[in-house]
């Protein structure tokens, strides 16, 4: 049987509560638990105590009987000094869209300059004819109307 640390969420529609909990891997979201270890109110704002309200003790307990905590969890006891959190790394998940396009585009031309850039012509080319074409129709409709 695998346990883990998990938020339950509670409350009404649009105004979520959770309520952190030790359930069984297998059990749905917000069904069946075996311990609840405290709450999670994200609608409070941060600097209110209020927000995060856990039993240390327990979930230090759980975390020795095996319970692994899911990530969120796991954010909530790093910032308690429970456990440690792993940091992870996406290192093109930091770099902004435009540098990552122009990284792909530097790549092509790397590749193959000719077919690269030929593609790259016709794809600008085709937008401006469109744009050209539907202002020419909408005066012919009102002329029309």
């Amino acid at each position: 049987m695998s346990v883990v640390i998990r938020m339950a969420r509670a409350g009404t529609k649009k105004r979520p509560v959770y309520h952190i909990v030790v359930a069984d891997s297998r059990s749905p979201r917000d069904g069946r638990f075996i311990e609840r270890l405290g709450y999670f109110n994200p609608l409070l704002p941060k600097e209110k105590t209020d927000r995060l309200k856990l039993d240390l003790d327990k979930v230090k307990d759980w975390m020795k009987k095996g319970a692994q905590p899911s990530d969120r969890v796991m954010r909530f006891l790093d910032a308690a000094g429970v456990a440690k959190r792993s940091p992870r790394n996406n290192p093109e998940k930091a770099i902004p869209r435009k540098e990552r396009k122009a990284k792909a585009e530097e790549a092509a031309k790397a590749a193959g300059t000719a077919p690269a850039a030929a593609g790259g012509d016709k794809k600008p080319a085709a937008k401006p004819e469109k744009a050209a074409e539907k202002p020419a129709e909408k005066p012919a409709e009102a002329a029309a109307s």
